[in-house]
């Protein structure tokens, strides 16, 4: 019999730590601490160890950076001896680039496995915390954790991209304004992460494609109004449809920012005042175009008794992740609601670059 935390566990209590500002341990053999969370006294204490620490940023933050990503997907900058706290945060941080454009120069390794320096980054992604962590190799990773109590984590299952198991929680009955006949469904994952909701309109037949959207949350425009983006009138929008017809399935995703939490998608609106488009801002923080993760709403509709939906998006690649997941797309529904003149840009983006249908 053993109490002690399995892996999915583990994992969940390295995000928190990470979070906080606390260091985790890859058992490949490194130490390992987020940019974002980084403080003054972690960093001293991370040079008396010796060694060459180093700062790993994704090849989309290395090419705002100007420095040679030769990882590929990722780049290993070399600490100068007289880097500062603010150096870190400064590098991966782009509130700052364009009043501080030289950063550098700046000195990425080529040698040596990149692996850990993944998993550290794919940690702090799953944390919400900006692509970017300080990692110094440590000889005996184990005996490191233990005299610093710190949690240990397989590198391995950092880098793992399965689904964790979402389990349905309740349900239960949710008059809404748009139908009474409304059912409010949750479902939490095991790793600890976020739930994600399911509402459920009228009594869909499960042997017929059920009227469907996947809409991530939007704390900005589902609830407070925001004109930036067409999130709030598309939730909106869908349940609409969903009340006329007398059926669907809304699941609401906690993939806020397209996957990249609330408190980054804020980072990206900072930078879109500076000119840069949703795609630029994304990128010059380190994140990729979407970070979400779609098989998430096709588990829940697996689960919920549906194989087949009519898709409310007016995005293909949500079509395609549902298909490649399991869930056939007999259907998809435009959703063309929400232009206005702080979100035309917005929407022009993307349709040119993220393939929007609009």
């Amino acid at each position: 019999m053993t109490f002690a935390p399995n892996i999915t566990e583990r994992l969940a209590r390295a995000r928190a730590d990470l979070r906080m500002g606390v260091p985790v341990v890859l058992d490949g053999g490194a130490v390992v601490l987020a940019a974002e969370t980084l403080d003054a006294a972690r960093l001293a204490d991370l040079r008396s160890l010796g060694g060459d620490p180093v700062l790993a940023i994704t090849a989309r933050r290395a090419q705002t950076l100007k420095v040679a990503a030769y990882d590929g997907d990722l780049a290993r900058i070399i600490l100068p001896p007289d880097a500062s706290l603010s150096w870190v945060r400064s590098a991966a941080d782009p509130a700052d680039d364009l009043r501080m454009p030289m950063k550098g120069p700046l000195q990425s390794m080529r040698d040596g496995s990149a692996d850990l320096h993944r998993a550290a980054i794919a940690m702090t992604k799953a944390a919400r915390l900006l692509p970017a962590a300080l990692v110094l190799p440590v000889a005996d990773a184990a005996g490191f954790a233990a005299k610093h109590s710190l949690t240990l984590v397989p590198a391995d299952a950092a880098l793992d991209t399965g689904l964790s198991d979402l389990h349905p929680i309740i349900s239960a009955r949710l008059p809404l304004e748009v139908s009474e006949a409304g059912r409010l469904h949750i479902f939490r994952p095991d790793d600890g992460g976020e739930e994600h909701y399911a509402v459920e309109i009228g009594k869909p037949d499960r042997s017929q494609p059920v009227l469907s959207r996947l809409h991530s949350a939007c704390f900005t425009g589902d609830l407070l109004g925001s004109l930036k983006c067409d999130c709030g009138p598309q939730l909106r929008g869908a349940l609409a449809q969903m009340g006329q017809e007398g059926a669907g399935v809304l699941l609401y995703l906690n993939q806020e920012g397209r996957g990249i939490g609330l408190a980054n998608k804020m980072r990206a609106y900072s930078l879109q005042d500076e000119g840069f488009d949703t795609v630029e801002a994304n990128h010059r923080l380190g994140f990729e175009d979407d970070e979400r993760d779609f098989r998430i709403g096709a588990e829940i509709l697996k689960r919920m008794g549906f194989s087949s939906v009519r898709l409310l998006t007016n995005n293909p690649a949500k079509v395609a992740r549902m298909e490649a997941s399991g869930i056939k797309v007999a259907e998809r529904v435009p959703l063309k609601v929400g232009e206005n003149l702080h979100n035309h840009a917005y929407l022009a983006t993307k349709a040119a670059k993220s393939g929007h249908l609009l």
